[in-house]
């Protein structure tokens, strides 16, 4: 079992604190997490909390409440301890998932902090190598849609590839100039986010034209219905999850045996769960990519060391953070990202 090579690292948390980040995204909104730093030995293991909700941030830092974290555990005793916490405090979050948000910053924090202290990194406990990880751009289109914020990054770099989210504006002009590019590899139709600023409603139109006219693409969750559910028959194989999938449970709840699956670490809460879900994949030969959550600090390397060591080759949606910013610079990395030469802890840098 993966996570039985980490749960018994010993680690020793002799205090923590809290740093609040926030800038503009280019997809329009202004994004604000949580670093997590646990402080013991000499050490400090950091983790990001990635909530959509800059009130409950605001919330945690302006708090004077101590969490109960300090003191000698193995990962395994300490993690059970995470779980029983209540991060936000008394209050209800908008969304039930931010809890694993929250949840993840601390245990993030904690792993690196016990592999640190064992003096150690994420691969060598694991008894793997990291590689170089392949990556996609993530953005939405200008409104209204052309498409030309995807040509103009192909004039940057012929060689990106992206990962869009369709809505129903997206006409047969704006597919069919995309789908020349041969660059989109993943079309995200959040179908499954509901009550959130990206909600996208099941839209038959919107889903023949994608399926249709991406042919080779992977379409992402899809919501199924009476009108949509025949649109993909036998095109399964293309269909990939995201927003439902932390733990096994869930994937065994989906509609069908899926053939990919979209791995955001922050989504499962806890160390053990992220792990258990891997290795299932990896058991049913289900092939998985990284996703990211507009991370902007250490969060988004350990994205990079989880897709490093378990779908390098995929098209993960694990951009440099570089990426998201409003008017990102020339001099951006170029896919694949090469692998850390000295990582420390869950470092991947």
């Amino acid at each position: 079992m993966l996570y039985d090579r980490v749960a018994d690292l010993d680690l020793r948390v002799e205090g923590y604190d809290l740093e609040r980040h926030e800038r503009e995204t280019s997809s329009g909104f202004s994004r604000a997490t949580t670093v997590v730093s646990l402080h013991g030995d000499g050490e400090t293991g950091q983790g990001e909390d990635v909530t959509y909700d800059t009130d409950t941030h605001d919330a945690l830092h302006e708090s004077s409440e101590e969490f109960p974290l300090t003191g000698e555990y193995t990962l395994d005793e300490l993690s059970k301890q995470l779980s029983e916490i209540d991060f936000f405090l008394g209050d209800e979050p908008n969304q039930p998932i931010f809890r694993n948000y929250r949840q993840w910053a601390f245990e993030s924090a904690a792993l690196d902090l016990a592999l640190k202290q064992a003096e150690t990194n994420f691969a060598d406990q694991l008894e793997r190598e990291y590689d170089s990880v392949r990556f996609v751009v993530s953005t939405r289109l200008e409104d209204p849609p052309t498409g030309d914020r995807v040509i103009d990054w192909l004039d940057r770099n012929p060689d990106l590839e992206f990962k869009l989210d369709p809505t129903s504006d997206w006409t047969d002009e704006v597919v069919d100039r995309l789908a020349e590019t041969d660059a989109v590899v993943t079309l995200d139709l959040k179908g499954q986010y509901h009550g959130t600023t990206v909600d996208q409603p099941a839209d038959p139109a919107l889903y023949e034209r994608v399926v249709e006219g991406f042919p080779n693409a992977l379409v992402e969750d899809p919501e199924l219905n009476d009108e949509t559910r025949p649109l993909f028959e036998g095109q399964e194989e293309r269909v990939t999850w995201d927003y439902p999938i932390r733990s096994v449970e869930t994937i065994e709840d989906l509609p069908w045996d899926p053939e990919w699956l979209n791995i955001k670490p922050s989504r499962f809460g806890s160390v053990q769960s992220l792990l258990d879900t891997i290795e299932y994949c990896e058991d049913h030969g289900i092939r998985m990519f990284g996703g990211g959550q507009f991370e902007l600090d250490v969060g988004r390397e350990h994205i990079h060391a989880v897709a490093s060591l378990f779908y390098p080759d995929s098209p993960n949606d694990v951009a440099p953070k570089a990426y998201n910013d409003p008017n990102p610079s020339d001099e951006l990395p170029s896919s694949p990202l090469s692998p850390p030469t000295a990582p420390r802890g869950l470092e991947w840098k």
